[in-house]
């Protein structure tokens, strides 16, 4: 009787447990398809719409690109000051920077040394054509007597060869008299051109002479200012190539006018002409230089200044791609291009060149196709969108190429 009455107590907790279990089965399961049904329900459970981006068609249009070349400037004369006799600055008669004329006095050095040099030379003169006078007035003498033969001939070629070295020495002292002159002349010195005055490194009593390192001053005649520039070999042969003529005097008169971008961004308002280039590429650079020629009327530029010259290159049909519509990986530069599914692809471009703030493209892309404009930081390839379109004419009048 007491197994009896265990089993009987222990049927009830069997049958108790299940009922439990299904109860909680059956409570996940109707959470779950209530929760499912909500989801199906809700108005922000459908799948989200495709975003709406710019998109531009490609189209072709004139373009000019340049090339561009580190460049230092010079007048096209810089003529170092040096003084031509030895003394001491008296006076310093411009400043730095002065605008001077050719001729224009610039320094003055003692002139009284040569002063004296000038009237020793004078005196010397004087003295050698009273020589020569009395010499002269000895062969007048003597011809008659000659002639008569009162005397011998030797007397005579004797007073005429007295006669030729007091005119030798007449000749002598008028030769030192021009030295002299000239050396006091060399006391002022005058400027050789018009132009500029460079630093002056001198002062008033300072002693200079022919034998002084530093020059006294440089004078830059800047009306024209030439423009160094140089080429790579892959330039110079690109160059030779590019442009028609027999010889590179031919080819450089057709290169186009070129253009100087300041140290401030800025172009120099004025177009220069590349005139010649060197005879021989510098082997430690393995470069070859040209000068241009650059206009300076207004004086904005001078000697030392640097800049960056360009040379334009104009295209009749360029494929111009904004900057805005490109993105760089691993050193390319790609756009999204939009098929007629809306799907994007990332496309990598062979860039020909710049022009503004567009790439013009020589590969990858052709006119007609569709590129996305912005907002594609988060677009993969396949990705669908909606496309608003652009006019990419609208976008160059804002930013001509």
């Amino acid at each position: 009787m007491q197994q009896t009455d265990n089993n009987q107590t222990r049927k009830p907790a069997s049958l108790l447990t299940r009922n439990l279990f299904l109860f909680i089965w059956g409570s996940i399961v109707a959470t779950v398809l209530y929760a499912c049904n909500s989801s199906a329900g809700a108005p922000g459970s459908m799948q989200q719409a495709p975003p709406a981006l710019p998109v531009v068609t490609l189209q072709q249009a004139p373009a000019t690109t340049y090339q561009e070349f580190t460049a230092s400037l010079e007048g096209s004369q810089d003529i170092e000051i040096r003084p031509q006799v030895d003394g001491y600055l008296d006076k310093i008669l411009v400043d730095e920077g002065a605008y001077v004329k050719k001729g224009q006095a610039l320094f003055q050095i003692n002139a009284r040394p040569y002063q004296e040099q000038l009237n020793t030379a004078r005196a010397s003169l004087a003295n050698a054509k009273a020589n020569l006078a009395n010499a002269e007035i000895n062969v007048s003498k003597l011809t008659p007597l000659v002639q008569n033969n009162v005397v011998s001939d030797v007397q005579l070629k004797t007073a005429k060869a007295a006669y030729d070295a007091a005119a030798a020495q007449v000749a002598q002292a008028e030769a030192m008299v021009q030295t002299a002159n000239i050396n006091l002349g060399y006391t002022t010195i005058h400027a050789p051109v018009e132009g500029y005055v460079g630093r002056i490194p001198f002062r008033t009593g300072s002693l200079v002479g022919v034998s002084t390192p530093t020059a006294l001053t440089v004078v830059s005649a800047v009306r024209d200012i030439y423009a160094y520039f140089s080429f790579s070999e892959k330039d110079f042969l690109s160059f030779t190539q590019q442009f028609s003529g027999k010889t590179v005097e031919e080819k450089i008169k057709q290169l186009p006018a070129v253009e100087l971008v300041m140290a401030d961004e800025s172009i120099y308002p004025l177009k220069g002409k590349v005139e010649t280039v060197s005879g021989q590429f510098n082997n430690n650079s393995g470069t070859i230089s040209f000068r241009a020629v650059f206009q300076n009327t207004n004086g904005l530029l001078r000697s030392g200044n640097t800049g960056r010259i360009r040379i334009p290159h104009a295209m009749n049909a360029a494929l111009p791609i904004p900057q805005e519509s490109t993105f760089e990986l691993q050193d390319k530069v790609f756009v999204f291009t939009v098929a007629d599914s809306n799907k994007v692809a990332s496309v990598p471009l062979q860039i020909t060149g710049k022009s503004g703030n567009y790439y013009l493209v020589e590969n990858g892309l052709k006119p007609g196709q569709k590129v996305v404009y912005a907002g594609f930081d988060r677009l993969q390839d396949g990705a669908v969108i909606q496309p608003q379109a652009i006019s990419l004419d609208s976008i160059i009048k804002v930013r001509p190429l």
